[in-house]
């Protein structure tokens, strides 16, 4: 790469790259960017991926954040490059992941006439992006890459464009090296510190609660590895219950008596029922989502609700909040925590032990309890499996989107925060493969496992050719019901039994498949294969696509119906003596 005090774009671009700490960009080349490639061509500090479709680059990139804490990078060409990078960039901007997204664009001069491969990239993009930019002079290219990084990670995380017309990345300009900590940018500036009289008031409410309940979702890990050790030792502290998001699973460890589980449509029936009567509600880092809260007018009515979140947009959005503290999480928690100890505050404990008893009474219903077989694999019985070998080792897990995704919610544990990559907020089918493989490339020793679903993993199953290529150990555990699982059972609930177009007719097999991609094709079909299949999986060290033929007909509970409250759950037993459930009009609407 050039040294001089002029470089073309293109280089500028990477020595940008290089000085954000860039080491890995996962894209697929073009016409427009093939400058870009040149220069990578020339060097060997930044590595390139090449998936084989643009959204499974993007993907890859959220599993290379997701798990590293880092800001995951991309490169496209024009056109249609950036157009399939949409799918992703949106998944990013709704579960809070930091990428940052180069597309290629075409001449200046040629912008807005309908040239070869052109798009309206920013204008396409402005609504599934935090930010973006197109640039339009070569002496604006390093800055722009500096601020897109800063951006992209700092206050709520997310994703950010960069388009790059062709002419801009062959023009010779000066490099503008990174602005020094704390002035990256004059106007962006989130708030981190918490208003400290609002967490003296949080702290007094808590003190005084009956029946609080802690209400934490992904923005405690985005926040970072501070903030979740906090959050534990706040938990601690308080003796209080705590409950997470599907995107906050590995924020507090699974193990400990104190964690109720996930919450929300598929969530614990004790999470559930605590989250509907706790009198006082600390939520951190979520965002109180649809799926989270159920029928609003609903939704724990009893309980004065505490808001912390760095993102100003989220407070009141969806919940009206009694008190909302902007700030970064473990900034807000470290101010929680001392405030408590300095006031040397107190649960009402004898308050607290039976709001404990009453949620034994819920934990006693063992919610997840399912009917197991010996002819069927149950697909609870699969991950319980799953697990039990796993439990030990240092594993990551990605899933699709569908019954399989829930399952693995409810079934896997998760000890510690960035082993769990999922999406949560867009729910995109094909996200699993590609997002293992950026997390294989970023932990290329770890055990990483895609739980997927027959459908949903056709949808990026291309990127088998990309984890051949670069000899990634992916493992693909596929819960095979021959059906679009979670369709098929909405179906079921809602539409009387009549399985439009959910049934996945002329399926591959998926051992051959794996094979065509020279990769360890595995396959079990009554519950005594499955241990033998597991233990195969993970120690062939090479990619594996297992194939587990599950229960076509399991559905998965507990369940929320749309529309409905939290005491409004359906559990397993329940739904087989009551048969076909009764959802309200407007909750069919928000399926």
């Amino acid at each position: 790469m050039s040294t001089e005090t002029t470089m073309n774009g293109a280089q500028l671009l990477l020595r940008a790259l290089g000085d954000q700490g860039v080491d890995t960009v996962f894209g697929y080349p073009g016409g427009a960017v093939l400058p870009i490639y040149d220069e990578l061509f020339k060097q060997n500090s930044i590595r390139h991926i090449l998936v084989r479709q643009e959204g499974g680059a993007v993907h890859a990139a959220e599993g290379y954040a997701r798990s590293t804490g880092k800001v995951g990078c991309v490169l496209v060409t024009s056109g249609p490059g950036a157009t399939n990078a949409v799918t992703g960039l949106t998944d990013a901007l709704m579960d809070s992941i930091p990428i940052v997204c180069l597309t290629g664009q075409v001449p200046t001069h040629l912008i807005g006439n309908d040239a070869f491969q052109e798009a309206d990239t920013t204008g396409i993009t402005r609504p599934c992006t935090k930010h973006n930019y197109l640039v339009k002079s070569v002496a604006d290219v390093s800055r722009i890459v500096h601020e897109a990084f800063y951006v992209a990670k700092s206050g709520r995380p997310g994703p950010v464009v960069i388009d790059l017309p062709k002419d801009v990345l062959f023009a010779q300009g000066p490099y503008t090296p990174p602005p020094p900590a704390g002035k990256e940018h004059k106007n962006y500036r989130p708030r981190l510190k918490g208003d400290l009289r609002a967490i003296e008031e949080a702290v007094a409410l808590m003190a005084k609660a009956k029946k609080p309940l802690f209400y934490c979702g992904g923005g405690v890990i985005n926040s970072g590895p501070r903030a979740v050790q906090l959050l534990t030792e706040f938990v601690k502290l308080t003796g209080f219950p705590i409950t997470l998001t599907l995107m906050g699973l590995g924020a507090y460890p699974a193990s400990d008596r104190q964690f109720l589980g996930m919450l929300g449509m598929h969530g614990l029936y004790e999470a559930n029922w605590a989250m509907h009567d706790c009198d006082v509600m600390i939520a951190i880092g979520a965002r109180f989502d649809d799926r989270v809260t159920g029928k609003l007018d609903a939704f724990s009515p009893g309980s004065k609700k505490i808001h912390v979140d760095i993102d100003p947009s989220s407070i009141n959005k969806n919940v009206r909040v009694d008190l909302a503290i902007v700030g970064d999480c473990g900034h807000v928690l470290e101010d929680m925590i001392k405030v408590w100890k300095a006031r040397q505050a107190q649960p009402d404990k004898k308050a607290l032990a039976e709001w404990w008893r009453k949620i034994g009474e819920w934990r006693a219903r063992d919610c997840l309890k399912y009917k197991s077989s010996k002819e069927l694999i149950k697909p609870q019985y699969a991950l319980e499996r799953l697990y039990h070998h796993i439990k030990d080792k240092d594993f990551y897990i990605t899933t699709e989107v569908g019954q399989h995704q829930m399952w693995a919610a409810q079934f896997l544990k998760f000890e510690k925060p960035n082993h769990w990559m999922t999406s949560g907020g867009l729910g995109t089918m094909g996200y699993g493969l590609p997002a293992a493989m950026g997390v294989q490339i970023a932990h290329p020793e770890a055990l990483v496992i895609d739980v997927a679903g027959e459908a949903s993993i056709l949808m990026n199953i291309q990127e088998m050719s990309t984890i051949a290529q670069y000899r990634l150990p992916v493992k693909a555990f596929i819960l095979n019901n021959e059906y679009m699982g979670m369709v098929r059972q909405w179906q079921e609930l809602l539409h009387g039994g009549r399985y439009a177009e959910s049934y996945m007719d002329s399926l591959p097999d998926f051992v051959k498949l794996a094979e065509a991609f020279g990769a360890v094709g595995l396959r079990a079909e009554k519950p005594g294969d499955v241990d033998g299949l597991i233990q195969e999986m993970i120690k062939v060290k090479r990619p594996v696509i297992a194939d587990v033929r599950v229960d076509k007909a399991e559905n998965c509970f507990p369940m929320i119906p749309s529309g409905k409250a939290h005491y409004e759950m359906i559990l397993g037993d329940e739904a087989a003596k009551t048969g076909e459930q009764k959802v309200s009009e407007d909750g069919m609407v928000l399926v």
